[in-house]
């Protein structure tokens, strides 16, 4: 752990972290402006949904700390069923929790009810990626973590837009 962290808090464990570089905007084609066809939700479009999340941490989002990619999400449509892999900058990254339930709160509030969630760390990424998969993937532990006022206000803060 090295230098301070956000507003002089703790130390940040990534001091320095790569940054890569965000990619393109998706251009929008005339099928998806066409209100009488049906829409159906692709791997890009969950990616353009939690790409600007912004790290704990860092002032950057997960694009660009490489912590989300367009090729670790997996949608079908048709099943309602979406998997989002994500992969922490270190291997103990105390706030992998956290980064993923902004993903699952991110994913909550923009899609169908119908959909069935999977938000996990990219195999063999992080130290408690096991621990961490558990929580995430239990229905209680993140309704009791989101009626806990001080982390709602974190996980917000991480999907709000930077000034």
């Amino acid at each position: 752990m090295v230098g301070p962290g956000p507003g002089g808090g703790a130390p940040l464990e990534n001091a320095n972290p790569l940054i890569y570089r965000r990619s393109g905007e998706r251009p929008v084609t005339a099928r998806e402006e066409d209100d009488e066809l049906p829409d159906s939700i692709d791997d890009r479009e969950i990616f353009d949904l939690i790409r600007s999340i912004n790290d704990p941490e860092h002032p950057l989002t997960l694009e660009e700390l490489n912590v989300v990619e367009q090729v670790r999400v997996k949608v079908n449509d048709a099943e309602s069923t979406v998997a989002v892999e994500f992969t922490p900058t270190i291997p103990h990254c105390s706030m992998a929790t956290l980064i993923g339930l902004s993903i699952k709160v991110k994913l909550i509030r923009s899609l169908p009810e119908r959909f069935k969630l999977d938000v996990h760390i990219t195999p063999g990424t992080h130290a408690s990626e096991h621990a961490v998969n558990k929580q995430l993937a239990d229905k209680e532990r993140v309704a009791a973590a989101l009626e806990n006022s001080h982390l709602l206000e974190v996980v917000n803060q991480c999907l709000s837009a930077r000034s």
